[in-house]
């Protein structure tokens, strides 16, 4: 039963991380269709971001802990890469160049939201094989 329970934890932490993105690239569209000034929709991207890392990490981590290999090797690349922007200054939206950078912002945003749809597909797969498994 444990099984189960680690990954509705991990189920609820993978829509709390689609919740964000989805707002980041609600933020970015308004923007590029001006319906939000450049410093708002910076502001409000720039306030989930770190938000946004620290529950990949514990996802991670979470994985980790509860033994859940594949799932937890499978996170590595995107905490890379949040671990990387985050060194190098480059986390946060720039409010003087966010229209420049609004292609790529977007692009970045909706990788991360499929690689997020694909670990919540491949974590309620699993969440549905431990409960048949605990059925049986």
């Amino acid at each position: 039963m444990w099984d189960l329970y680690a990954w509705l934890g991990a189920f609820f932490i993978i829509i709390a991380l689609l919740v964000v993105i989805v707002f980041q690239l609600m933020c970015l569209a308004d923007l590029e269709f001006d319906y939000i000034n450049p410093y708002d929709s910076s502001s409000r991207i720039n306030r989930v971001v770190m938000p946004e890392y620290i529950g990949q990490g514990v996802l991670c981590f979470f994985y980790l802990v509860t033994g859940h290999w594949f799932m937890s090797l499978l996170c590595v690349p995107y905490l890379y890469h949040n671990v990387q922007l985050y060194m190098q200054r480059q986390h946060l939206v720039d409010v003087t160049e966010i229209y420049n950078m609004l292609r790529w912002e977007k692009k970045q945003r909706l990788f991360k939201l499929g690689y997020l749809i694909l670990l919540l597909f491949l974590s309620i797969f699993w969440m549905i094989m431990g409960a048949l498994n605990e059925h049986d």
